[in-house]
């Protein structure tokens, strides 16, 4: 038994190396000048963030197939209506270093709508077990994260505003989608991990947050 948690303590700790190692490697890279390459690699680190996540988060009973099938479908249709409609979140439309796409919008974007909510919501339960304070709480951390993506994600050839930054109303829109998926999510009542968690949501707002302040550093 206890040569059974050490070895998963050890797995964890892996995995978290990983997402750090990416996420720093990343932040350097591109800081030195070598955009093209490392951004080129985004859907590779997006997929071993996501292949870590479902090491961590087994979907392995038909209510977490359906809860991840449903916030994924959820994330895409809201970018695919987002995207043609100019409806949702603005006008906008994404480029090509997010991978392949289906209807204008990226599959790892669907993704990291599922990754970010299970992710955000287990970091809510840190600090509380109710739900309708974990619902806005988990929302309000993806928000967070979306503010700091949204300064560098022309740049780095993820998605482009037609007016050339956020509106207002993306931010709305992020939150309220963002709601919904913790409804869903709080509803089901599924536990994920809250550590891991924390690890990789600070790895990404710690990478966004640094090149935004580059960006206010370039204004200045």
């Amino acid at each position: 038994m206890n040569i059974t948690l050490a070895r998963k303590f050890e797995l964890a700790q892996l995995a978290v190396l990983v997402i750090w190692l990416f996420q720093i490697s990343g932040i350097i890279g591109i800081a030195m000048g070598y955009e093209a390459w490392f951004l080129g690699k985004t859907p590779l680190n997006l997929t071993i963030i996501l292949v870590l996540f479902l090491l961590r988060y087994p979907i392995d009973n038909l209510k977490k197939v359906v809860v991840s099938a449903c916030l994924f479908t959820i994330g895409m249709a809201v970018e695919w209506i987002g995207v043609h409609y100019d409806f949702l979140f603005g006008s906008y439309h994404y480029g090509d270093n997010l991978g392949p796409k289906l209807g204008g919008v990226p599959w790892l974007i669907g993704i990291n709508w599922m990754v970010l909510t299970f992710v955000s919501a287990s970091i809510l339960s840190y600090f509380t077990n109710n739900k309708w304070l974990r619902i806005p709480g988990g929302s309000a951390l993806m928000l967070l994260l979306d503010y700091f993506m949204e300064f560098s994600a022309p740049r780095f050839g993820f998605w482009f505003w037609e007016d050339g930054t956020a509106p207002l109303r993306n931010y709305i829109a992020w939150f309220g989608v963002a709601l919904l998926l913790h409804l869903i999510y709080q509803n089901s009542k599924i536990k994920g991990n809250a550590l891991f968690s924390v690890h990789v949501y600070l790895s990404q707002l710690v990478f966004f947050m640094f090149f935004y302040g580059r960006h206010l550093i370039w204004l200045q």
